[in-house]
């Protein structure tokens, strides 16, 4: 069961990533302008990350193996779809669909690992596996886009997903626990539902569209300021309904709260290696895709290594918090280490040694944020929970990344007007866009040393009489 959904998990988290190689051709083929190209990548996490929150609530009202098994097949339609397009508005409407497919598939798939593994260091092995999927996935993606587009075709990144597709189908049937879910008893909150998926696909648009369009625009700010007055209005509907799609109450569960607080940061942080990382690899040392996806790759393995049972381990010996901050730091030291890396730079040793650090921290930091994040979760409200703590890294990774790439642009145009080459002035931006990622996830030690206090969240400590609550 775990393989299976986990397989399904992998396939939505290679599609954020795996059609950044390929967009050249992409633009060739179809004909997308310049500015038009970025829907490519901005519709899919659009909808993907609007739809998380209902999506993991579904789960919980109709049954999590149900709204797994819906997710793949929409993810598996609209990937034919993006196949076969032969326009740039078909191409992205499709991938507004495969976005919603992999919302609802992802959501249900932390809460069927919170349902199926009540046992706290099973479950902890378990979300362990389900961090490699989700850290490594990037950078799997840039790898695999830039094999199969390289041998095949730009189309052949999408109709791989229909294979895994159809056998995550098969299997999820046959392996997936049947759930029933809490039912629709009181009725369905549908203005709740329409109102928090309209102001995070908001949110979204003005996020992916600040780098264009400036973050002080009136655009920027209109769409903000919208979004954010449609939350107040969500919170304030929430409050009152019986049948609220998000119940107040789970917003009260401090452990998960605070860990999706750092988890934020936390993102910020890793996604901007990915992205700063390949343009450094790129634009500076002229890799190719598939020799840029193999720089990565020392670290998806040391994250693979470490989610095999290393940091479960080092969790139940040292404790979630001091694990957490081993890891945080980690990631800090390889930020600051891949900034350091001028133009002419080898990969070996610095870059090899940025990427292994990080892929440690990643490794060893996140595996905790979850655990402790999903450790007081009642299991009727395991969707919900796994939603919230899906959209605090899809969100903050997209602001992270949007904010980041405007002012790397901004430093370098600045350079190029002092009379800088065009080298330094993109070398010289990338480095102050990875300085200031790694100060992010600074502020996440912070907010972690302050928050997640280790006598209220050892993992290794959970009461055998608190556990069986959280599973009944």
């Amino acid at each position: 069961m775990l393989g299976v959904v986990l397989l399904a998990f992998m396939m939505t988290v290679l599609d954020a990533t795996v059609v950044n190689v390929a967009l050249p051709a992409i633009q060739d083929d179809l004909g997308f302008s310049a500015s038009d190209l970025t829907w490519v990548v901005n519709a899919y996490l659009i909808t993907f990350g609007s739809f998380l929150l209902v999506a993991g609530r579904l789960g919980d009202l109709i049954g999590r193996r149900r709204v797994f098994l819906w997710g793949v097949t929409a993810f598996a339609i609209a990937s034919a779809l993006c196949g076969f397009a032969n326009s740039p508005g078909l191409l992205v409407a499709a991938r507004l669909i495969q976005g919603v497919g992999g919302a609802l598939a992802a959501a249900a798939v932390l809460a069927i690992i919170v349902a199926e593994f009540p046992n706290p260091r099973e479950r902890a092995r378990a979300m362990g596996l389900y961090m490699l999927v989700a850290v490594s996935g990037g950078s799997i993606g840039l790898l695999v886009g830039g094999v199969v587009s390289d041998l095949l075709s730009w189309h052949w990144i999408f109709f791989i997903n229909l294979p895994i597709a159809v056998a995550a189908l098969m299997l999820g049937r046959a392996l997936i626990s049947t759930d029933r879910g809490q039912g629709f008893g009181r009725g369905l909150d549908v203005t709740g539902a329409a109102l928090v998926t309209v102001a995070l696909m908001v949110g979204v648009y003005a996020i992916v569209g600040a780098a264009d369009h400036g973050w002080t625009s009136t655009r920027t700010l209109g769409l903000g300021a919208l979004a954010i007055v449609m939350l107040i209005a969500f919170y304030v509907l929430e409050s009152r309904l019986e049948n609220a799609i998000m119940p107040v109450r789970i917003l009260k569960l401090r452990s998960l709260i605070d860990a999706s607080i750092v988890r934020a940061f936390v993102a910020m942080g890793m996604y901007s290696s990915f992205f700063f990382g390949t343009l450094y690899l790129q634009n500076i040392n002229g890799y190719g895709p598939v020799r840029t996806g193999l720089a990565f790759l020392p670290m998806t393995v040391t994250v693979a290594f470490l989610s095999t049972g290393t940091t479960a381990r080092m969790v139940r010996s040292i404790g979630a918090l001091r694990t957490l901050l081993i890891g945080l730091v980690s990631m800090i030291a390889g930020l600051l280490l891949l900034g350091s890396q001028g133009a002419d730079a080898a990969y070996f040793p610095v870059s090899l040694i940025a990427f292994l650090l990080m892929g440690f921290g990643a490794g060893s930091s996140f595996l905790p944020l979850l655990t402790l994040a999903m450790a007081e979760v009642p299991r009727s409200d395991a969707g919900l929970a796994s939603g919230i703590v899906n959209v605090s890294m899809q969100i903050s990774a997209a602001i992270g990344l949007a904010a980041l790439g405007t002012i790397a642009a901004s430093h370098s145009k600045t350079q190029l007007a002092d009379g800088h080459a065009t080298a330094d002035a993109l070398l010289s931006g990338y480095h102050l866009a990875i300085a200031i990622a790694a100060a992010v996830v600074a502020v996440g030690v912070v907010v972690a040393v302050a928050t997640l206090r280790p006598k209220a969240h050892r993992v290794a400590e959970v009461a055998p009489a608190a556990e069986e609550a959280v599973v009944h």
